[in-house]
Order: C-alpha cells, then structure tokens, then sequence
C-alpha cells in the first residue's frame, strides 16, 4: 500500500477572499425577484450587467464597471423583452456585445455604446425567433466568433450562426433534440467541440454539437444533477444536484464513462442550488451555493484524489446570483486570480470578491498566471460549422505584454501612432520586463525628440507619455483615486529601473577595478 503525505505542495493552498469596501460596491441596484436557478449577472473588463425588476416585460441594467457607489433610480435599462429576462451572457470576444433569453421565447443580441447609457436601450442588433416556449439558457461558444448556443422549454437547444445580416433569424442553422426534459445547465469543453448538458430527468449528457449525437450518457439514479461543468482539458466533468435524502451533493465523472461517478460527496442539508465555476489556468474550482454566503473553493488534480478542499470564505449576506471577471481584468498586480460579483438582493447591493493569492512581492508573479484565453476567436462561425476544431488563443497577463481586452467593430478608428506608441508600449503604468528596460530609455530619447518636431499645440496633448484628450483629467472622486493608484505604480516602478541602474553601475564599476588590478599585476 502507497504512502500519500497528509499535506499537499500547493501554491493556492492559502488562497483566502477579500470582499470589497462598500465604495467599490455597486448600491441601490433593483436585483431582480425571479426564482429562476441562474447567475442573473455577466461581467467583463468594460461592463457588469444586472437582471433587474421591471414593469411590464423584462429589463437588465448595464453598469460600466468603474462607476462603483449608488446607482441612479433613473438610471436607463436595456428593455426590450417583452417577458422576464432569464438569462444573460457577454460575447467573449466582443465587450460591446450582450446576449438575452427571456420568457418571451426570444433571444436578442444587444449593442452597448462606448459611454454612459443616457437613455433606454430598446430595439437589438439581432432578434432569435425559433423557440416555441420560453428561453432559460444562452451559452457563446468558447473558440468560435458569433456562434451562439440557446436552450429552451421546448426541451431544444437552438445553435445560431450571427454571422448574417438579417436583424431577425428565424432558422438556427442545428437543432439539439436529445433531451425529454427541460435542460438545466449547458458546458463546453475547452475547444468547444464537446457539449454536456444536466437535464431535469436527472441524467448528464455529452453531445457533438454538430451531428447532434448523444456520445455519453448517465443514468446514476442517487445523483439528482442540477448543474454540470466540464473541467478543461482533465476530460472529466464535475456536477452539482442533491441526494436522495435531499442533501446537497457534488460528484465528478470521467467524460468518457459516465456509468459511475469517479468522486462523490454530500456537503450539506440546505436546500439553495449549488453553481459550480472552474479556473482552466489555476486548476481551481468553486463552488457558490444560492441562498446562503459561501463559497467553498477546491483544487483539482489529475489523479487521486482528485479534489482537494482548500477553503471556504462565508459570509452572513446571502447571495441570489453571482457573476465572474475574465482573467484579462483582473488585479496582478495584487496577485488576485479570481473575483465574483455577488448579488445581494435583501440589500440591493453587488459586492466584488477577490480571491488572493497572499505574495509580500510586489512584481508580476508568472507562476500564478499562466497563459489565460485571449479576446479574439479561434474560429469564424463557418469554420467551426465545417468541423474544424482549435484551441482557445492565449496570451499573457504580464502588465505590457500585449492587448488582452477585446475591442469593439463599431468604435472610432485608432489616434495618431506619434501621441499613442510611448504609452501602448509602457502599458499604461504597468511594469515592464527588465529584458525591455534599456529599450525604455530610447523610447524616452525618442519621446523627446518626437516632442522637439511636434508644434506647441500638439506638444500639449502629451503629458508624461499619454494622450490628455484620449485620458481627461478625473473629475470625479473615484475617477482621482485611479490616477493617484496609475501615479503610485509607475513611480514604483521607475524607483524600480533606477535601482536596477545603481545595481549594473556598482557591476561596471567592480568590473573596471578588476581590470585595473589585472593590468597593475602585469
């Protein structure tokens, strides 16, 4: 018999969550009343969008992320369903881009302008008009551009193709007919060539999207699923349901044999949903229960025992919906690796989340942040249609090395490269590689030079490297902490660079006395 040790090497093992301040919380926000077992909450780097109560039809609010504080009774909606929203969920390549499912047996897709919503947003850019009963789940294919999946009472799930010009598609280019219940939960593997659905008739299915044949199916019957998740490229899911004494209960299965769940484990009597969220790039799993403030997070392994119980972070505030920032906006520099917005609807309040990595380093820490998905596609829809298969693109979240946000078609084209190529480079305060440094110091002698040729007028629209009419001077007390935080991380880093001159000049100059005893010697 194999000894295992009784504590694990892990780098996430003290992982804890920090709730934010009540100023970076989002208040006053009319948090829909609707029992429907969904997040009710989409957030990406640009935008958090709310399911919000609302007279007559269906309506949710997109807040830009940054106007943290009391939300404005006023403030305009997207509402131009006619019954409740269910659900709703952002392109993953697109900011700008929103999709909603409602009670109207619709699906629309929505653009949201580049600034401040003024007034109500009421006809979309594109409207999906195939289910015959209500719509509870939309889900964007992980790799390929405008392809949408959608999921119904009509027992179908719907694949769209929104690479056409029509403003009303009446005809999904496939139709998912292998369930005899409603479908309560859709995932994609990583390529997104796989797709597992949980059902209300208790069984968990892996299907190929594109012919429309169930490859795997389970039938435990002490396993009630509610929700399932494929877990990257483990080739394994994990599911969420109850037992048969109605304890809440989590279960991982191998995708290719779904006779008999690998790992099975009652966590305890409540009776709120358990929502269930895996982090491809730290081999972490969450697990949110509804109606209650816990989040209790674990590592997955490869082998066993598969799952390995970290923590828990509790609290008194029971959440209804919750919702998660994509890699790319997340806070490196304060070794954050995850943030949920919990919605709190006894207080009509969203609080942020972070789950931290406790590090005293204050530089870039590349061991937590693998290469994470990037905000373009694999894929064009007909691609993905015609069988091809791609991994997600990756990129970097080291501050500098690269675009990581998605940008949006209908913008206004780029500014003049000479105001805009210094502050691309230095990525906005962030720190640079010290491999780069002595690239920076051209950059500056470049910087002046390009100042030299410049007239006076347009020498005033630079200011420490960054376009003052593209960043206006804060006018608001949030906006004026930013730019003191942007101010503090680029004075750090350049007491940074300098230290790191002091460190080659104190080697240059042991290097000459060195030289000078070895040609005294002779």
């Amino acid at each position: 018999m194999s000894w295992h040790p009784q504590y694990r090497s892990s780098k996430f093992r003290h992982v804890y969550g920090k709730a934010a301040s009540k100023e970076k919380c989002y208040d006053c926000v009319p948090i829909t009343r609707n029992v429907h077992d969904n997040h009710f909450c989409a957030v990406n780097p640009n935008f958090i969008a709310v399911v919000t109560e609302c007279a007559g039809g269906g309506a949710f609010l997109v807040i830009p992320i940054k106007q943290t504080g009391k939300l404005d009774p006023h403030y305009p909606k997207v509402c131009g369903h006619k019954g409740n929203v269910l659900d709703i969920k952002w392109n993953p390549f697109n900011d700008f881009v929103i999709a909603s499912c409602s009670e109207d047996s619709t699906v629309k897709i929505w653009d949201i302008p580049n600034q401040l919503l003024k007034r109500n947003i009421t006809i979309p850019k594109k409207e999906l008009l195939g289910h015959a009963r209500r719509v509870g789940l939309i889900e964007w294919h992980p790799t390929a551009d405008n392809i949408l999946f959608s999921s119904g009472y009509d027992y179908k799930i719907m694949i769209w193709n929104l690479d056409v010009r029509k403003a009303v598609i009446s005809e999904p280019v496939k139709i998912l007919d292998a369930h005899a219940d409603v479908v309560l939960s859709m995932s994609f593997n990583t390529d997104g060539s796989l797709l597992a659905t949980a059902c209300r008739d208790r069984k968990i299915r892996v299907i190929d999207p594109r012919a429309g044949t169930v490859l795997q199916e389970a039938s435990y019957k002490s396993h009630r699923v509610n929700k399932v998740l494929f877990l990257g490229n483990m080739k394994k899911l994990f599911s969420t349901g109850t037992s048969r004494w109605n304890n809440r209960q989590i279960a991982l299965w191998d995708q290719n044999d779904l006779s008999m769940p690998l790992l099975e484990e009652d966590l305890d009597g409540s009776s709120g949903l358990l929502f269930p969220i895996y982090d491809s790039d730290t081999n972490m799993l969450y697990v949110v229960g509804k109606g209650d403030g816990n989040i209790r997070y674990y590592e997955i392994s490869p082998e066993k025992p598969y799952l390995n119980y970290l923590m828990e972070y509790r609290s008194h505030l029971p959440q209804k919906g919750i919702g998660m920032m994509p890699k790319r906006g997340l806070d490196v520099s304060a070794c954050e690796i995850f943030r949920f917005y919990k919605l709190i609807p006894t207080k009509s309040l969203i609080e942020p989340i972070s789950m931290i990595v406790p590090r005293r380093s204050e530089s870039y820490q590349e061991d937590i942040y693998p290469l994470t998905a990037a905000a373009q596609p694999a894929l064009t829809a007909e691609q993905w249609l015609n069988g091809v298969n791609k991994e997600p693109l990756l990129v970097s979240l080291r501050p500098g090395s690269g675009a990581v946000h998605s940008l949006p078609q209908f913008l206004e084209p780029e500014p003049l490269m000479k105001t805009t190529d210094l502050s691309q480079q230095q990525g906005w305060g962030g720190r640079m590689p010290l491999k780069d440094e002595p690239r920076e110091i051209e950059d500056g002698q470049n910087q002046l030079k390009v100042e030299e040729k410049l007239p006076k007028t347009e020498q005033m629209c630079l200011s420490n490297g960054l376009d003052i009419f593209e960043c206006p001077p804060p006018k608001t007390e949030n906006e004026l902490l930013q730019m003191f935080y942007r101010q503090q991380e680029e004075i750090r880093r350049l007491r940074e660079l300098v230290n790191q001159r002091d460190v080659q000049i104190k080697q240059l100059e042991l290097g000459l006395r060195n030289l000078c005893m070895d040609t005294g010697s002779y």
